[in-house]
Parts: C-alpha cells; sequence; structure tokens
C-alpha cells in the first residue's frame, strides 16, 4: 500500500508578511507540517524584513527565484530602485546569505520545485503568454521544458506566474500554486497580464495516495487594505490596486 503524502506549497511571497501569516496559519489549522518554497520570496514594496522574520528559523526546502536572483546580482540600474534596497536593507546580511545558499532547482524525492522552467527562471511552464493573457500550454510543450530534467518525477511543481494551475502530462502532474503575495500584476516582456480574480493570498495542498497526486488550491483572506497601503506608501499605486483586487 502507498502511504499518502501531503504538503503544502508556496511561492511567489514578494515580502507580504501579511499574506504569509495568513497562509502559514491557515495551514497549520489544517494540520500541515510539510512545507515547500518556490521562490520570489522577498522582492517587493512591503515587508521583507518582516517576511524574514517569519521564515529565518523555519525549515521549509525554498528554491531561488528570478527576483531573489536579482537581489544577488543587483548592478548600477538597481541602486536606485526603492523596492530593492528595502529588501537588502530588510533581510540584512543573514538573509542575503540565505537567498544565496539556494539552489534553482531542487529535487526531493520524486518531487521537482522550480520557479519558471527548470532550465530558465523567466519562463512560464504551464502558461502561454502570447495573446497577453495566460492560455494553458500544451503537453508536449510542457514536456518539451522538463525533460530530460524531470526524469523519475512524478510531480513538478512551479511558479513564477502568480497564477494557479494544474495538468497532468503523461506520468508528471504539474502544479503552480499561485501567489501567496501578489495575487496579479502584468509586464511588458512580451505584454500580458496575471490576474487571479481576487486579493486572496494563495497557496496549494498537495496529496499523494495510490491514485496519484491530488491539488486543493486554497485562497486566504487577510488584511489585503493594510497591504496596499503599505504598498501606495512605497511608492507603488500599481501593487496596490493588483493587491485590492486580483485584478491586472
Amino acid at each position: 500500500m502507498t502511504k499518502q503524502r501531503t504538503l503544502a506549497v508556496l511561492a511567489d511571497i514578494h515580502g507580504n508578511s501579511l499574506a504569509l501569516k495568513a497562509v502559514l496559519d491557515d495551514a497549520k489549522q489544517r494540520g500541515l507540517t510539510r512545507f515547500v518554497n518556490l521562490g520570489d520570496t522577498f522582492y517587493g514594496p512591503l515587508n521583507p524584513g518582516g517576511t524574514w522574520d517569519i521564515l529565518k528559523d523555519m525549515d521549509i526546502p525554498t528554491i531561488l527565484g528570478n527576483q531573489d536572483r536579482l537581489l544577488l546580482e543587483g548592478g548600477p540600474d538597481w541602486e536606485n530602485v526603492p523596492a530593492f534596497q528595502a529588501a537588502i536593507d530588510g533581510i540584512g546580511n543573514v538573509g542575503l546569505d540565505w537567498v544565496r545558499s539556494l539552489p534553482p532547482t531542487l529535487v526531493m524525492d520524486d518531487i521537482m520545485l522550480c520557479h519558471g522552467t527548470p532550465g530558465d527562471d523567466m519562463a512560464y511552464l504551464l502558461e502561454d503568454i502570447s495573446t497577453g493573457l495566460p492560455a494553458m500550454r500544451d503537453c508536449e510543450d510542457i514536456e518539451g521544458d522538463l525533460f530530460p530534467t524531470a526524469n523519475g518525477c512524478s510531480l513538478v511543481l512551479a511558479g513564477h506566474s502568480h497564477h494557479p494551475g494544474l495538468i497532468n502530462c503523461g506520468d508528471i502532474t504539474v502544479v503552480n500554486p499561485g501567489s501567496v503575495g501578489l495575487p496579479a500584476y502584468d509586464d511588458d516582456a512580451p505584454p500580458h497580464c496575471m490576474a487571479s480574480g481576487s486579493p486572496h493570498a494563495k497557496y496549494a495542498i498537495l496529496t499523494h495516495t495510490e491514485a496519484g497526486w491530488g491539488a486543493e488550491f486554497i485562497a486566504v483572506e487577510y488584511d489585503w487594505e493594510s497591504a496596499a497601503t503599505m504598498a501606495r506608501s512605497n511608492g507603488r499605486d500599481d501593487w496596490a490596486q493588483w493587491l485590492l483586487s486580483g485584478m491586472a
């Protein structure tokens, strides 16, 4: 008989300590004790220091997101970006050393963690954004990004898009849990919008039984008004609107 396995999957916290605390409280109330974090943990005009205060004493397997990598790479273009400097100052040298220690991907038994795709933390694994809005990619394209890296894995967990989703491609289940800390955004490379449709903090509960992997997508209420106020006070009215509406 196959032993049941359950884990809570977090991604794209983006320094939203209020959302993170609400998600962790919700997960613990459900009796969940096993967590993973798919990256983009601190960057954003919110509370990176408070986010680090929550996470620093928790043993959560975590990978490097593209905006975690940005904190390490920096450069002249970022020196005058308030959110960048706030994240650097907020997590301090100890937090930066922790970020520096994170792998870009991680395989745990038959589970792979990646931020975007295994080979590119800026690419979307589940979504085709060619129309400007997310649409599920074909399994052939998804598998092209997964193999050979995901050989032997039954589950691949990916973030980056902030858009919850699940697809079964052959013997592999691929899941994006959505974003803990930022429910929507837009980008111009290429122009597209990602929107979860509500301001709730998102995470997913993955359970493995004899039938395979199943996912429950969880939306948690928290004080998004305060998060939006924080974003506005840090000069990001766009983030405030995304936090309040879940729309971009």
